[in-house]
């Protein structure tokens, strides 16, 4: 998360000014304007000049990568535009500050803060816009028509309360107890209220009629839409075992399932958790941050091994057990008793508090009933584009991903996020074909490890540097293209590749990969 204390001040005064003729080409150069961090960016004749410091978790902007007219932020791949300030692509959702810049022969110099203003002329203009789930993907989307100066209705639908909140920081800093509860929620008591987004947490969608555009509640109430987001999301999976239904077996998914973990967990013990997922193992750093003694049991050899290679995952098991987590491989559960867990393999293991993290479903059940088409995930076109004004997006949406070419299904934070956005963009007549490369951050006490592309299988996969010094790359080849990578350590080429993918340029994508 950001860091609340105030850094000291770097780089030249840009209120007087550096020499325009020292400005490299797309080379973002740190500084300072009125006690606050400032960059400038040259793109050819032109000169940038922005805040210096991420809106999601306060990343170094200056340590990231401009493409074009865009900067994107080293830590979680956020997007800002240059010439704005806009933040055009999730994690973040609140703009950075650009200034107004002033050259005088070879001298460049910060004027002024700029006003900035997002609303832009949109070809269509939806009576109102329904949206069915209060997650990633719904709540970009509320906030991306706002933005983009979208008047009209919007009834932001959801069933956890408190609303909109970080989701991946349930099982990290804030299971861990290293982020306070303000943190949580995406936006502040009343903002949707100040923005007229209708937000609604107790009254659960029942039914969507797409041929009479309209969604009926489960009190009766019937909301009329001239478009419809479905981003209902996914739901963690159970397991059918005896005793998986008592109170001391946990799933994560909501606040109320964090908040009651870390009830049980101040009460000390043993925990395990079943299953080797990122969820699983982030929740074990973040129970033996709170020192618990943790064990993992996994029906796998190696932990993510499926999802990252072996090398990663003996790389990640190493990583836990330096920190104290026991693992139990290739068994599954067979009971969950008061104080213990049954295994398949005849052994037992003692735990006071079970964790489940064993995968999660999409919720699909109203466009099911409603004649959409679904198949593990809502089909949808590149535009996510069900039906007529229905839009799928974020866990449930089953869409044309372009690295891989395959239709997807992808339950990432950020790719809900994007998602939204994206849906409410086209929405307004304004948006196009979803081309970002799916994207994911997984922390694992201090190490955090970053994901790009979608690699469900691949023919070879590399491991270039050092995991065990934290200087990695993990690349993933299916017929010799490059469709995903894995880093630890290495932000900026996770950047170039990202934007390489993402542009379809291979050649620049093995460049990258050269030149790393």
């Amino acid at each position: 998360m950001a860091d609340d204390q105030k850094k000291p001040l770097t780089g030249p005064d840009l209120n007087s000014g550096v020499a325009f003729s020292k400005l490299e080409e797309s080379q973002p150069l740190l500084g300072h304007y009125e006690e606050e961090p400032v960059l400038l960016v040259r793109r050819g004749d032109e000169v940038f000049a922005t805040s210096a410091t991420c809106t999601h978790y306060g990343g170094p902007l200056a340590e990231g990568l401009v493409v074009e007219e865009t900067i994107r932020c080293p830590w979680h791949h956020a997007r800002f535009d240059l010439r704005t300030g806009e933040a055009i692509a999730a994690p973040a959702l609140n703009p950075i500050s650009c200034y107004e810049v002033e050259r005088t022969g070879d001298n460049v110099r910060i004027k002024a803060k700029k006003e900035t203003d997002f609303r832009t002329t949109c070809p269509l203009n939806p009576s109102s816009v329904v949206i069915v789930g209060a997650g990633a993907a719904g709540s970009a989307c509320a906030e991306m028509l706002r933005t983009k100066g979208y008047t009209g209705p919007i009834t932001l639908a959801g069933n956890e309360p408190p609303g909109p909140v970080d989701r991946p920081n349930l099982s990290k800093d804030y299971l861990a107890g290293n982020a306070p509860d303000e943190w949580i929620p995406l936006r502040p008591p009343g903002y949707y209220a100040e923005k007229k987004i209708d937000l609604i947490l107790d009254d659960a969608v029942a039914k969507i009629q797409p041929k009479e555009q309209k969604v009926s509640l489960k009190s009766g109430r019937t909301l009329s839409y001239g478009a419809l987001l479905l981003a209902t999301g996914a739901e963690p999976r159970t397991l059918p075992i005896p005793g998986a239904d008592q109170s001391h077996v946990f799933l994560l998914r909501t606040l109320a399932d964090s908040n009651a973990i870390i009830k049980k967990a101040k009460q000390g013990g043993r925990c395990a958790i079943i299953g080797s997922s990122f969820i699983g193992l982030e929740v074990a750093a973040s129970l033996r941050a709170r020192e618990l003694d943790v064990t993992v049991i996994s029906q796998d050899p190696l932990p993510l091994a499926k999802i990252l290679g072996e090398e990663m995952g003996r790389y990640v098991r190493k990583l836990h057990e330096q920190h104290g987590v026991k693992f139990i491989f290739n068994t599954t559960p067979k009971a969950i008793h008061k104080d213990r867990v049954e295994l398949s393999n005849g052994k037992s293991v003692e735990a006071a508090m079970v964790v489940l993290g064993v995968g999660v479903s999409p919720r699909t059940a109203l466009a099911e009933a409603a004649g959409l088409k679904v198949e593990n995930g809502i089909i949808v076109d590149s535009e996510l584009r069900a039906a007529a004004n229905v839009f799928a997006a974020g866990d449930i949406a089953k869409y044309p991903e372009p690295v891989s070419g395959e239709q997807t299904r992808i339950e990432h934070w950020v790719v809900a996020q994007r998602h939204g956005q994206s849906a409410a963009r086209t929405m307004l007549g304004i948006g196009g074909p979803f081309r970002h490369t799916p994207f994911f951050w997984s922390q694992h006490y201090d190490v955090s490890i970053a994901y790009i592309g979608h690699a469900s299988k691949w023919d070879s996969c590399e491991v270039q540097g050092d995991l065990d010094k934290g200087d990695a790359a993990v690349i993933y080849r299916k017929s010799k293209k490059v469709i995903a990578l894995a880093t630890v350590g290495r932000d900026q080429l996770s950047l170039k590749m990202e934007a390489a993918m993402e542009a379809g340029d291979e050649a620049a994508v093995e460049a990258a990969l050269r030149a790393s």
